[in-house]
């Protein structure tokens, strides 16, 4: 028992300082850090060195990491953001989300015949954006309040909300042993209840936690409190039939700062203190995060994977042009000059973490194999690589300068 412990403690040591190290590593060669953290566990798992096996608590750690991950994105969400974005940002998330869903899973069912609920799972991944990769790109070229990145960031909303309720009806998929619009009907109300719900509670326990915190004499009550707020929503949804991650979602969704209930009914905690709750949990995010994308490489053996067969080059190619395709056609239907069009096409490319959390769920419910699943992880990385790049070099050919108004002004 004690030589478990001691081997845990170094296995967590390595996990951590090499995700950082990847990382730093990707940032310098200007790719997005989450690629590191993937690569590292690729590099000290069964693909390459063969150091780790992510045991049990390894995985339960990078569990919390996921829940921790999609609190992030709800915390980051901004609903007004969506309606000043209006009619034109939820046609690009729409879009988006429609086709690469429609045509990966035409790709994988009538093209490879992979199983109906494995191309369901291969769909709903190429469906994700990471759109804090683009957004960072967008900042380095100084055009985070251009035209177009207003468009993503509207489209992202709603493209993270229908994401989540996808994955939550293919969890219930994956648990109930097939498909059945039944319990995918029971899924959804149950989800509009806790969606309803949820973030009005977890609004008013806010309020609560506020309170205790400028009368208490310790410090850390935020996190501590902030913390098992994410878990009980965590617990809860899982009993709803949901994921847990969509507890992790619906507790950040109600405690960022701009979050307001329907009706026009709101309550408000304070941005200072949304502000405190942003800056005191963010060291915990950076710290189980990394431990779930790093796992997924040490989920991933590319050795057993027959490289010399037609089949998984085949397959990756076409879900990579499926998920460049589905993206750009999202932008197609918007009346915007088509240098508009393209660039929002391009933004909303980058799976990153959100696709990987898909994968990662059909990996770990017997849905994918290890040979899907390295595809898509193929995919993720390529998309994830690639599209930051693709978008530098789409406005240094237009001519852009950093600080250079957006294309609608131009």
């Amino acid at each position: 028992m004690e030589y478990e412990v001691h081997g845990f403690f170094l296995n967590l040591l390595i996990i951590l300082l090499s995700a950082r190290f990847f990382a730093e590593l990707a940032s310098v060669v200007r790719v997005p850090p989450v690629v590191g953290e993937l690569l590292a566990g690729v590099v000290l798992g069964p693909t390459a060195l063969g150091w780790l096996e992510p045991g049990q608590t390894i995985r339960m750690l990078a569990e919390i990491g996921i829940i921790l991950l999609l609190f992030e994105a709800g915390l980051e969400t901004d609903i007004r953001q969506l309606v000043r974005a209006g009619f034109k940002a939820s046609i690009v998330a729409v879009s988006g989300f429609v086709w690469p869903f429609i045509f990966g899973f035409l790709v994988s069912y009538q093209i490879f015949e992979r199983p109906l609920l494995e191309s369901l799972f291969i769909g709903g991944t190429l469906t994700a954006t990471s759109i804090g990769i683009t957004i960072r790109v967008l900042t380095d070229l100084r055009q985070r309040h251009s035209h177009e990145a207003q468009l993503v960031l509207g489209a992202a909303v709603i493209d993270d909300i229908l994401g989540v309720v996808l994955l939550a009806i293919l969890y219930e998929f994956s648990i109930g042993g097939g498909i059945s619009y039944v319990n995918a009907g029971r899924v959804l109300l149950f989800i509009a209840v806790f969606f309803l719900l949820a973030p009005v509670c977890a609004k008013l326990i806010s309020l609560v936690i506020r309170r205790f915190d400028e009368v208490s004499q310790m410090p850390g009550l935020i996190p501590t409190t902030i913390v098992s707020l994410v878990l009980f929503f965590a617990w809860l949804s899982h009993k709803i039939g949901a994921p847990e991650l969509l507890g992790g979602f619906a507790a950040g969704l109600a405690l960022s700062r701009r979050f307001f209930l329907p009706f026009g009914v709101a309550l408000h905690a304070g941005s200072d203190f949304a502000e405190r709750i942003d800056n005191q949990m963010r060291p915990i995010i950076y710290l189980f995060v990394p431990i779930f994308f790093v796992t997924v490489g040490l989920s991933l053996n590319l050795r057993t994977i027959d490289w010399t067969s037609p089949f998984i080059w085949a397959f990756s190619l076409s879900l990579i042009g499926v998920a460049l395709a589905g993206k750009l056609i999202s932008a197609l239907f918007i009346n915007e000059r088509w240098a508009t069009r393209f660039a929002v096409g391009l933004a909303m490319v980058p799976r990153g973490e959100v696709g990987l959390i898909f994968a990662e769920l059909g990996r770990t419910s017997n849905i994918l194999d290890n040979e899907i699943y390295a595809a898509l992880i193929i995919v993720i990385a390529f998309t994830t690589i690639s599209a930051p790049l693709l978008l530098k070099g789409y406005y240094h050919s237009l001519g852009y300068r950093l600080g250079a108004k957006s294309l609608r002004e131009r």
